[in-house]
């Protein structure tokens, strides 16, 4: 089997679950035991700030100080599984112990300590931080994408971190060259 770890997955567009209609998904496991994701092109209606008060992280008056860029803060729709964990993706330059590497210098995190170093230092050069995650069982990806559910594109940092959260899913067509428009919801057979 071919992992996928470490690449992104793109929702074709006649996604039966709508949960993950128009969905970009970073697989931060893949194996023959199953995989796991998560959605980074989706926000929840909450900030980082809420969820640093949420959780106890500081003192409210330390979270009202913070600079605008580490409050508002986007929370992404991780997935539909344990929606009320946090996981952290992020750049190698941060390591709780609990740390693990995904690929392509991209690590995962899902402690209260990273989301504390994202807040108050000395955080990630880069961090999207999302609640709940993908799953799939053994076999099911593999099953899905044959049947045409997903398409599979390559790692890009700057996807990952840089581009706008708007932008990511038709960033990620691009990057296969092709557009809303030109993507046929059927596979092609011969």
């Amino acid at each position: 089997m071919n992992s996928l770890e470490g690449q992104f997955l793109v929702a074709m567009p006649d996604m039966a679950d709508e949960r993950f209609a128009e969905s970009v998904i970073f697989l931060v496991g893949h194996s023959d035991d199953g995989a796991m994701g998560l959605v980074v092109n989706h926000e929840l209606d909450m900030r980082f700030a809420d969820i640093l008060d949420e959780l106890d992280l500081g003192d409210p008056d330390m979270i009202i100080r913070l600079p605008d860029a580490i409050r508002e803060r986007a929370v992404m729709r991780g997935g539909p599984v344990e929606k009320g964990r946090g996981f952290v993706l992020h750049s190698p330059d941060f390591n709780s112990g609990n740390t693990y590497e995904v690929a392509n210098n991209i690590c995962l995190t899902a402690t209260l300590e990273v989301l504390k170093a994202m807040a108050f230092g000395p955080a990630p050069k880069a961090a999207l931080f999302a609640l709940g995650c993908c799953g799939w069982a053994p076999g099911q990806l593999e099953g899905e994408i044959a049947q045409n559910g997903w398409l599979t594109v390559p790692f890009s940092r700057e996807l990952l971190f840089e581009t706008p959260v708007e932008r990511r899913y038709d960033a990620a067509l691009g990057m296969l060259n092709i557009t809303r428009a030109t993507l046929s919801p059927d596979a092609g057979h011969a």
